[in-house]
């Protein structure tokens, strides 16, 4: 039977995570722009590792390093009570790590390939690096930050590997649409995985058409 459940708690995940990534993306994509650190090759390949690593092999270390039965994990638990696994927070915390190329990446391109004037001339009138980069850099890379900003959201949407690892499969916990998905395939109950599948198409295709439309000026050339 169909249920909205999943598709909340999906959209639930998509919106903090994305915000979360957000907060984090912007200063280090401006470190990994502009900084000529030996370590950079080495931040650079952890942040890209999640576009290549199968997501299970993320999702079974994330299980393994935050099992209460673990070090960090246990520690985690006792001084804070926080558990990570089969939680809705471990589901953030995951999606985070397997998100976050897809946000660092379109900030980092669009920082890099601004002209260097424009940090050399706010630095001139005497504005500090954090005045800078949200006053002046952000404001001229608004495409890339959008791209970042959906490309992160619909990429969460559509996880299904390092969810199920760290967070199961408990209903109205952590059973996101995906999960929802494979569940009535094994089920055999064909429709209601198509009324899920098909459900999500059309939300990340309209999203990702609305960054184009944005982004390629056509909204503006034919709406004007």
């Amino acid at each position: 039977m169909f249920e909205w459940s999943p598709i909340i708690l999906t959209f639930e995940l998509a919106l903090v995570t994305t915000l979360l990534l957000l907060l984090i993306s912007i200063p280090l994509a401006y470190w990994l722009a502009y900084s000529d650190k030996k370590i950079k090759p080495v931040i650079e390949t952890l942040v890209s590792m999640p576009l290549v690593l199968p997501p299970t092999v993320l999702g079974f270390y994330l299980l393994v390093v935050f099992s209460p039965n673990n070090g960090l994990g246990k520690l985690l638990l006792e001084a804070f009570g926080l558990r990570l696994i089969f939680s809705f927070e471990g589901l953030v915390l995951a999606s985070i790590i397997y998100s976050l190329p897809f946000m660092v990446h379109p900030i980092q391109a669009g920082l890099s390939n601004l002209p260097a004037s424009l940090t050399e001339a706010a630095y001139v009138l005497g504005k500090s690096k954090r005045t800078t980069l949200f006053k002046v850099l952000l404001p001229n890379i608004k495409p890339n930050l959008l791209t970042g900003i959906v490309l992160a959201f619909a990429h969460t949407i559509g996880e299904f590997g390092v969810v199920l690892m760290i967070g199961g499969n408990i209903p109205g916990k952590t059973k996101v649409a995906s999960i929802a998905v494979y569940d009535e395939v094994e089920a055999l109950n064909y429709d209601v995985a198509n009324a899920y599948s098909l459900f999500l198409f059309a939300v990340t295709f309209f999203i990702l058409l609305t960054v184009y439309l944005v982004n390629g000026g056509y909204l503006k050339r034919y709406w004007r």
